[in-house]
């Protein structure tokens, strides 16, 4: 599927997979049926790919007959990392957010930076296989 949102590109066939989920365990004919899918851009953005039947959270109605539906919801950093959470094995959340060190050391901001610096961040992100915050801390490090 792909999809112009907010003047930004989403594409199934070309973002990475990274983890899917789907209700229940369903069949896909089910009305109730849904998934999600997780995805990752070459820009590091993330997104959700979502589906499912008339009755599912994801089905659209038109009058008296329900039929499937497919979205596209764009997720920040932030949100992806929720949604992993909730739905990925440790392993697999290590795998792509990086190891998860609970020893107080990591503290969680938000910042707003000038769009082109976003998207330099989230392609070295991408390209590095590293969480932004890290590619940003090793930046300073090698300033000192």
């Amino acid at each position: 599927m792909k999809k112009i949102i907010r003047g930004r590109k989403y594409d199934t066939d070309s973002a990475k997979f990274i983890a899917q989920v789907w209700a229940n365990g369903t069949s896909v004919r089910d009305c109730e049926y849904w998934e999600e899918t997780l995805f990752r851009k070459k820009t590091g953005e993330f997104f959700l790919y979502c589906a499912g039947g008339a009755n599912s959270r994801y089905g659209h109605w038109e009058g008296s007959n329900g039929y499937s539906g497919e979205e596209i919801q764009p997720l920040s950093y932030a949100q992806a990392k929720t949604w992993a959470e909730e739905n990925m094995s440790a392993d697999e959340y290590e795998a792509e957010f990086g190891k998860v060190v609970d020893d107080g050391s990591t503290e969680y901001m938000t910042l707003a930076v000038p769009t082109a610096v976003a998207t330099q961040l989230r392609r070295m992100s991408s390209a590095q296989n590293k969480p932004i915050g890290k590619i940003i801390a090793e930046l300073i490090e090698d300033k000192d």
